[in-house]
């Protein structure tokens, strides 16, 4: 039987894997065909302004994949000759990695984040750096080395933040998958903003070595891509111990399913699955903003039911919002963490908050930047409340893992934001501070559990919103199972208008 014809639009990794056994594809076209991609529509066209750096060395990369594959006749590892988008949080040997910030335009690293090397090392290609707001400090997706970056559904509204170009380009597929990261929701924002998948793991399963902080002990990368087992095999190459990060003895504690993740999805895993719906996570049915949200999220409910489900409703923690609020810690921790990671990168032109602050080298609404440059102590412990409110992580976290054993749920489920993606022209306004803006990706971040949005559905003018699953510690097996069989039966994935396939592109 012959081979299925390849076509790039929302290209998965096994579709470009068959291509590249049948020899439709080889990874230097393919490279070729997203780098066209890159060129026409985000600087062009629609210009989504996902991308910061195109690595030069792409189409060198692939030409060692197409040659391994020639003289040995088996790939490299699980991500052979794809190509990934890679956030520019993480560092890229020999390749400009500014973390957002005009300040560090020139800084070349001289060698990768963990993760990246993991990602060479499974095969893949490091296609491009990806757009993110300074230092990741905000939701929404415009910083000072990269502009603005645009939501490629809705162009008038915002991508999500802070991995607003991963986001972006994935959806747009100017890339086949993508690495963010997630501190306070970084990942699962823009996925549910940009129609993705995006996944959050238990804090620690994924090293952060490389990767500069803002809150070191709810720092953690991760995959974002546009399907849930594309997610899965991501995270067979990703999760693993790293010498260079404590965080990861976590690692070790890792309940991966025997044959990996990707190999343990079934359609079937939402029948009998107790799911409890955190009400006092939903926004007002009558706001303009969150309305439309509930909406799409309702549907969802009720076909997670039709999937089998047991699902429990309403299950309640009504000093939520107060949880939230008392467990933060940007203006605790971020100064203090930013400067310890940039004192020690002595290549780096500015290396604290401080300097970047004095000499203006930020984008002017970058808020939350402001404030901690402005008012985060140089150390957490200057702050009377910092204990605190560590300790209040751990009530927390306990008061939501009872929620779960009360009702024996495997999982809580709710909007990843509990708006639309904001308008860029109201962002421009100011309408959005960071710290209060509601966001209930913060519920898992600052607990230390994982969590995965899946595409929901659209708003009626187009705008994305995604579900969260919330789970328990080392639970992701769980999640992409739960994720996958409602991506399956609902689909809701589709490519944006803005980013149609390219004339000649197959």
């Amino acid at each position: 039987m012959a081979a299925p014809s390849f076509r790039l639009q929302e290209a998965t990794i096994d579709d470009i894997h068959a291509a590249f056994r049948s020899g439709q594809l080889t990874s230097r076209q393919l490279v070729e065909l997203y780098l066209a991609r890159i060129d026409a529509l985000d600087k062009q066209g629609p210009e989504i302004n996902a991308i910061i750096t195109v690595n030069p060395h792409a189409l060198d990369e692939a030409d060692a994949a197409d040659r391994a594959f020639r003289e040995r006749g088996e790939f490299i590892g699980p991500l052979h000759g794809v190509p990934v988008l890679v956030k520019d949080q993480l560092e890229t040997r020999g390749l400009t990695t500014t973390f957002g910030s005009a300040a560090l335009k020139d800084y070349v690293p001289d060698s990768d984040a963990t993760i990246v090397a993991r990602l060479r090392a499974a095969g893949a290609v490091i296609l491009a750096k990806t757009n993110l707001p300074d230092f990741a400090t905000s939701w929404f997706g415009f910083s000072s080395s990269g502009g603005e970056t645009k939501n490629p559904y809705v162009l008038e509204r915002d991508p999500g933040g802070s991995s607003a170009g991963t986001g972006a380009g994935v959806a747009a597929n100017l890339g086949a998958v993508g690495i963010g990261e997630d501190t306070g929701g970084s990942i699962r924002v823009p996925a549910s903003f940009d129609n993705l998948v995006g996944l959050r793991v238990t804090t620690g399963l994924i090293s952060r070595a490389g990767c500069s902080p803002l809150v070191e002990f709810q720092d953690t990368a991760g995959p974002m891509t546009r399907t849930v087992r594309d997610a899965a095999i991501l995270l067979d190459t990703l999760v693993g111990y790293d010498p260079s990060d404590p965080y990861t003895v976590a690692a070790l504690h890792e309940r991966r399913p025997a044959n990996g993740y990707a190999a343990d999805l079934t359609p079937d895993a939402l029948r009998g699955a107790r799911l409890g719906v955190l009400r006092d996570a939903f926004g007002a049915d009558d706001d303009p903003d969150s309305g439309p949200v509930n909406r799409v999220i309702e549907q969802a409910i009720a076909d997670l039911r039709r999937l089998g489900a047991e699902v429990i409703d309403p299950v309640r923690l009504p000093n939520l919002q107060e949880y939230i609020a008392e467990t933060s810690l940007y203006l605790h921790r971020s100064k203090y963490d930013l400067n310890r990671f940039l004192a020690a990168r002595p290549t780096a032109a500015m290396r604290s908050v401080r300097e970047i602050y004095e000499a203006g080298q930020y984008h002017p609404r970058q808020d939350l930047f402001i404030q901690i440059a402005e008012e985060a102590p140089e150390v957490p412990e200057d702050r009377a409340d910092y204990f605190r409110k560590l300790a209040q992580r751990e009530v927390f976290r306990r008061e939501l893992l009872k929620l779960m054993a009360d009702h024996e749920l495997d999982a809580l489920i709710f909007p990843d934001v509990q708006v639309l993606p904001p308008l860029r022209a109201d962002l421009q306004a100011g309408r959005w501070p960071v710290l209060s803006f509601p966001t209930n990706t913060l519920i898992g971040s600052q607990t230390d559990l994982p969590g995965i949005s899946v595409p929901a559905g659209f708003s009626p003018d187009g705008a994305p919103v995604g579900i969260e699953f919330l789970g328990k510690p080392y639970d992701e097996a769980n999640l992409l199972r739960f994720a996958y069989a409602f991506e399956e039966e609902t689909g809701h994935r589709r490519p944006p208008e803005s980013a149609p396939p390219l004339p000649g592109e197959p």
